[in-house]
């Protein structure tokens, strides 16, 4: 067993990370789509509309992702998942869920990650519910690089897509409105923004496997079918990204992805007042495909923001992402007002035990900068540790007091000035603060 003080060290250790997209990948995986097609056939189900063309991303872009430390993907997972409801105990199950895999990765600058040996006695055990969660991390830890880097003078923002999605469409039987009757959507949008301009919305499907190459040709066969469910603007001409993690019990790990392109995804209209409450829209279910011989034709299944709809979807989009960085800071009381009742307002408005609940009063100074939030402490191979969750004071007040807009000028204008240093002297340990505003830090325990 490591000691606790060399695993917070291995948590900020930089390693290759292998992704891997190419023309045989894409290839592999309409082998699969159609694979699967046939075999739907035969079981007499639906037909599934998968996204056409999906290619590899350019190596010139794939080669610049290089480095990750897994304190980095565990925060870009972590960050994720806050509003995910998945379950009562909210401060353990989900807003700590990422800390389960504080050792379940291994690597260094001179390796590619994988596995580490604890790593892989959990995967006998989880092996879905693992593959599939840091299957997450990695996706959207490359997605943010990716993007950050074609669009040098944005934000990327990434949004839990059926929290989005809840605010327009009843997505299952127990929404109210026009029943979607369709299961498959992508899991997160990545919004890149400029303030004061239009934002362009890429869909993401990720997924996560311990089983091979071939199972990740599957996946992303089936992420096809989940970004293809939503379109922004003109047919079939909303970008979008898939990745599959390859997990494997030997040898490094593999980060499968392709991406679509396309003209739309553009949310072009009148911005609206972001810092003014949301309300819940019942959008009817289905995208419209372009008329055939001057006949209307019938609507696919899935979800359209058609034009009417922009200005309303990057509000949400913008207020879904303030929803997620207060309830990542602990603080439920300033979630509520960013979420409409579809998107869950009641799954925080609602008292928890205090034993299990994560609330807003900590507060921890890095680099000079005040931070607030919330934390945890547990046992980490006998010893006990402090995990910190939280935002830049400033940047929490304008966002505990509705400013917003506010919050998003001030985050563009600073995104290139955080710290990238990876542990913090004085607090002695691992340290991940990402561009807008969030800090991810843990330590041994000093009563």
């Amino acid at each position: 067993m490591k000691i606790t003080a060399e695993v917070l060290r291995d948590l900020v250790e930089p390693s290759n990370v292998a992704v891997h997209s190419n023309t045989e990948l894409a290839g592999d995986v309409s082998i699969a789509a159609a694979e699967d097609d046939k075999q739907r056939e035969e079981k007499e189900l639906d037909r599934l509309r998968r996204k056409p063309g999906l290619a590899p991303i350019p190596a010139k872009d794939l080669g610049r992702l290089a480095q990750l430390t897994p304190w980095d993907v565990l925060h870009s997972f972590g960050r994720a998942i806050t509003l995910a409801r998945r379950g009562a105990g909210r401060g353990l199950a989900e807003h700590w869920g990422c800390l389960k895999y504080n050792q379940a990765l291994t690597g260094n600058a001179d390796s590619f990650m994988a596995l580490s040996a604890e790593g892989k006695e959990t995967a006998e055990y989880y092996k879905a519910l693992q593959s599939g969660e840091l299957g997450t991390g990695f996706a959207l830890a490359l997605a943010t690089r990716l993007l950050s880097r074609r669009y040098p003078n944005h934000f990327v923002s990434i949004v839990p897509a059926d929290t989005a999605l809840r605010a327009g469409w009843a997505l299952t039987s127990r929404d109210s409105g026009p029943k979607s009757g369709y299961r498959y959507r992508p899991q997160f949008f990545a919004e890149v923004w400029r303030p004061g301009e239009p934002s362009r919305v890429f869909p993401i499907a990720c997924k996560g496997n311990h089983s091979g190459l071939s199972a990740s040709h599957t996946q992303l066969a089936s992420a096809s079918a989940h970004v293809e469910a939503v379109h922004i603007g003109a047919w079939d001409e909303t970008p979008c990204l898939v990745f599959s993690t390859e997990l494997p019990l030997d040898g490094p790990l593999a980060v499968h992805t392709l991406e679509a392109g396309g003209e739309g995804g553009w949310l072009d209209a009148p911005e609206p007042v972001l810092d003014h409450a949301l309300e819940d829209k019942n959008v009817y279910p289905g995208i419209q495909p372009p008329s055939l011989h001057d006949k209307p034709a019938e609507p696919e299944p899935g979800y359209h923001v058609s034009p009417e709809l922009y200005g309303w979807f990057q509000h949400v989009l913008a207020r879904t992402a303030a929803a997620g960085l207060t309830a990542f800071a602990g603080d439920t009381s300033a979630t509520v007002p960013y979420l409409t009742k579809r998107q869950g307002q009641r799954h925080f408005a609602g008292l928890t035990h205090a034993a299990t609940d994560s609330v807003q009063d900590a507060r921890h100074r890095f680099f000079g900068i005040d931070f607030v939030g919330t934390d945890h402490v547990f046992r980490l191979n006998r010893k006990r540790v402090e995990a910190f969750s939280g935002v830049a004071e400033d940047l929490f007040r304008h966002l505990e007091e509705g400013r917003v807009e506010q919050y998003r000028r001030e985050i563009y204008a600073r995104r290139s000035t955080w710290s990238r240093d990876t542990w913090a002297p004085r607090w002695n340990g691992p340290i991940s603060i990402h561009p807008d505003g969030s800090v991810l830090a843990m330590h041994l325990f000093h009563d």
